[in-house]
């Protein structure tokens, strides 16, 4: 199975479809990253803050794959904007994935009470030329924070990692990241079973037509709106069900059905509002 490649603006590639590590317990996840590599996944996001980067790290060696293989994210927390702490906490994190540069490195939340964000991607460029990191990027930044980014670093952050599905889209940051080269990751995909995704006539019906589960149906809207989407699991079969999404098509009215799914008035956020974080 080959998993599809979207290009960044700074001229590297991203698997399209990755797992995330999210809440996976740092002692089952060098088993359950092991299985998912073995399974076919190249992509793997994690974060400093999940507390399971050794357990990635072990996986990725005991993988016996070659590095250029895969596609690694970890991320920056919201203690460590200030000062040099940016290099400090890339270089705990490579330590603890056991590798010599991540593929991505993103600011985790903009904080913007503490106003360091810019501070922060500044200086994840820097650790981007010292060759730590190959792409850089940011993460649940709402448009304000991605404007004052781009005018006062000069740089356009490769991806925009945000809490993204049916019931909340953002699409006011999808089409201000559309508009300046910004890839969508979209983050709790699912909804984080938080509500009933898969009973909406929208979701349900496509599944059924296509012969698939709804989570399936629900991937393949994300991938086919063009967002990068690396769903959590830890169970065997589901692993495999999520990456089993490239052998239907979703039609234009089905799109359009879960297109509408979103209230617009933001109600339908499971997470943390970005402003809220800090």
């Amino acid at each position: 199975m080959t998993i599809p490649a979207l290009e960044l603006n700074d001229g590297h590639s991203i698997p399209q479809l990755g797992y995330g590590v999210f809440k996976v317990p740092a002692d089952e996840t060098e088993r359950a990253v092991s299985q998912a590599l073995e399974i076919g996944y190249r992509h793997i996001d994690t974060a400093a803050i999940y507390g399971n980067e050794e357990g990635v790290g072990a996986a990725i060696a005991a993988s016996g794959l070659a590095r250029d293989e895969l596609f690694i994210t970890t991320k920056l927390w919201n203690d460590r904007h200030h000062g040099e702490e940016p290099r400090a906490a890339i270089g705990e994190s490579l330590d603890k994935l056991g590798l010599d540069a991540v593929d991505l490195y993103l600011v985790h939340w903009p904080t913007p009470e503490k106003d360091d964000y810019v501070h922060a991607f500044a200086k994840l460029v820097e650790l981007r030329e010292a060759g730590l990191t190959r792409s850089i990027g940011v993460s649940n930044f709402l448009v304000p924070h991605l404007e004052r980014v781009v005018a006062e670093t000069g740089v356009t952050p490769a991806v925009n990692q945000i809490e993204l599905h049916p019931a909340h889209q953002q699409r006011d940051i999808v089409d201000w990241a559309t508009a300046h080269g910004i890839r969508i990751e979209s983050w709790g995909p699912l909804g984080q079973g938080k509500y009933d995704l898969f009973g909406t006539p929208a979701i349900a019906d496509a599944a059924s037509a296509h012969g698939v589960t709804p989570a399936q149906a629900v991937l393949r809207w994300h991938l086919q709106k063009g967002f990068i989407v690396f769903p959590k699991s830890v169970r065997e079969e589901r692993l495999r069900e999520n990456l089993d999404v490239f052998g239907f098509e979703l039609t234009e009215a089905e799109i359009a059905a879960i297109d509408a799914l979103d209230p617009l008035d933001g109600s339908g956020r499971v997470g943390s509002h970005p402003n809220d974080v800090n």
